[in-house]
């Protein structure tokens, strides 16, 4: 598979434009035109960048998974991955993780679900779908729970993945959506559910 190209300023100006858009306007908000005229484009730019509907709904889904990717730095990650015993270390990396998504980068959230029910409608756009986003974040998460003491990576990382999904969406657009919780009362919850994770079977 040839490597893709690095993104170039214009492409990262699009693709972040209708990320934008996506979390202000929603799906029908969302035409080649408007990303030209929100990011003050050229008319006809963002066609030139991503010719159809499908590309560039796909450039925002690539755009979104390296936003995501960045909320944390590789310094925490590594920090977290040195610190693995137990379930404390685990907790407060997710929980920053999560605080900052819901008090910093709510937009990416909104943008994300947004994409994520399109792809329900969209056998081609759900394929590309599921190979980003949350997925992406599985394997480090299996990794880290097997370094913490879990028996059962696989089956722990979907739960807690499935639980963070959860707390993301109802704290943005459910019923808490008004008031982010704290990152240590995060860091609570998750050391709870991790202490019963982690704790060993007789």
């Amino acid at each position: 598979m040839t490597p893709r190209a690095a993104a170039t300023p214009r492409t990262a100006l699009i693709a972040d434009t209708a990320i934008r858009l996506l979390a202000e306007r929603g799906l029908r908000g969302l035409t080649h035109r408007a990303v030209d005229e929100a990011a003050g484009l050229p008319l006809g730019s963002t066609s030139n960048h991503a010719r159809t509907r499908a590309a560039l709904l796909e450039a925002a889904i690539r755009r979104l998974t390296e936003l995501e990717a960045a909320v944390l730095t590789t310094e925490e990650m590594a920090e977290s991955a040195r610190e693995a015993s137990g379930p404390g270390p685990l907790a407060a990396l997710i929980a920053t993780a999560l605080h900052r998504h819901l008090t910093r980068h709510r937009a990416l959230l909104v943008a994300r679900y947004e994409l994520a029910l399109e792809a329900t409608r969209r056998p081609e756009l759900r394929a590309y779908y599921d190979r980003t986003g949350m997925s992406n974040f599985a394997g480090p998460l299996r990794a880290m729970l097997g370094a913490a003491g879990s028996t059962a990576p696989d089956r722990h990382a979907l739960s807690l993945l499935a639980w963070c999904d959860g707390i993301l969406f109802t704290c943005t657009a459910g019923t808490f959506n008004a008031a982010a919780p704290t990152e240590e009362e995060l860091r609570t919850s998750l050391q709870e559910m991790l202490t019963g994770m982690l704790a060993p079977r007789g």
